[in-house]
């Protein structure tokens, strides 16, 4: 989001160079810098014990590709909460254990996505109304399921630890 208004007492914005940061948005009124900001949001590779990884499918995201249980933290939730809250509801799968991986900007839609490993026993899924379909993919079939080098795909090429030089497999 990009300020041009203070939402504190509503008065028009100015361009103010502000230290190493540059010119930013500033309220002359409150004295106050409004930096850029952006959702912060979760996204996991969620693993079993049998070497799969759960993949979503939610058709107001993509109707021909597969991607991880991602979504927004919630004021005063923690990232670790937010995710093990997201795959609890669009999967009902229950972690037990979380590992952070790295944060990925996704510019276009103006969001950081804090990418986590989650370990779960492979169960049947219960999915929320927002997913339309779940899968378990085998480790080595999971890629081709994910849209080639998205934030997703990432995520998982990580997760999985597949070394560099690793072409994921077309079949299923």
């Amino acid at each position: 989001m990009r300020f041009t208004y203070c939402p504190h007492c509503g008065r028009r914005l100015i361009k103010k160079e502000i230290g190493d940061e540059g010119v930013i948005p500033y309220c002359p009124e409150c004295k106050i810098p409004l930096w850029d900001t952006f959702t912060t949001c979760i996204i996991c590779a969620v693993v079993n014990e049998k070497n799969e990884v759960a993949l979503i499918r939610q058709n107001y995201v993509s109707s021909n590709s597969y991607v991880c249980v991602a979504g927004v933290m919630k004021p005063g939730e923690s990232a670790e909460d937010a995710a093990i809250r997201e795959i609890k509801e669009e999967t009902g799968l229950e972690v037990t254990r979380l590992e952070y991986i790295k944060s990925y900007p996704h510019k276009n839609n103006e969001m950081l996505m804090l990418g986590y490993k989650a370990e779960v026993k492979k169960a049947d899924f219960t999915l929320s109304q927002e997913v339309d379909s779940a899968e378990w993919f085998r480790y080595e079939n999971a890629l081709a399921q994910i849209k080639e080098g998205s934030i997703a795909w990432q995520l998982v090429r990580t997760a999985i630890g597949l070394p560099p030089s690793f072409i994921p497999s077309e079949t299923v």
